[in-house]
């Protein structure tokens, strides 16, 4: 059986950015990070969580590490749940439902899953991208206020903040000084995903 999601960052419009992918509903919250990563364009780097609605609501859903990781965050509690003790079917029952993934907990990329069709005949091992809108934001750009700032100076050479916000997000090439919100290729992306999961 296979789970149909569209999964949404909230706070981006102008493009929204969002992916849709079919998946095994066997698989692990853990590997369920690995394919969101994979899919949105993030390079896992943070810290994250699964839950119903994000912060305090449960149960909360992360990787398995120490305690005090989370504890200046002040999200760790009994209802805690390793993202590699759960699979997708135990949380996931019917169409429509929803739930929500935290990427960064200093940035705040929260993403919305929708659960859009559940496949029984359809017993694929491997997930699969199916489509997509917009560009993923840079990592550590200051969640979705600072995303929209960067879309803002960069499309502004005149900018006074253009040069440095330039030369952070692409180094000092002067070529590379065009940021596309709207670049996202399917095809491209979708080779890419595979690569990944093939390999597995």
């Amino acid at each position: 059986m296979t789970f149909r999601f569209k999964i949404q960052l909230q706070g981006i419009t102008k493009p929204p950015v969002w992916r849709r992918v079919v998946i095994p509903s066997e698989i692990t919250f853990s590997m369920f990070h690995t394919i969101i990563q994979v899919a949105m364009g993030w390079y896992d780097q943070h810290l994250y969580s699964f839950s119903p609605t994000g912060y305090g609501s449960i149960p909360w859903i992360e990787e398995e590490s120490d305690d005090d990781d989370f504890m200046a965050f002040g999200i760790r509690n009994k209802k805690t749940t390793a993202a590699t003790d759960l699979k997708l079917s135990d949380i996931f029952k019917k169409k429509g439902q929803t739930f929500t993934y935290i990427y960064d907990f200093g940035d705040d990329w929260v993403h919305k899953i929708t659960l859009e069709e559940i496949d029984k005949k359809n017993i694929s091992p491997l997930p699969k991208l199916t489509g997509g809108k917009g560009t993923c934001p840079p990592e550590d750009c200051g969640g979705p206020w600072g995303y929209e700032n960067l879309k803002e100076v960069l499309a502004d050479k005149n900018h006074p903040e253009f040069q440095n916000m330039a030369e952070w997000l692409f180094g000092y090439d002067e070529d590379e000084t065009i940021w596309d919100p709207n670049d996202f290729d399917l095809e491209v992306e979708k080779e890419m995903f595979d690569d990944v999961f093939e390999g597995e």
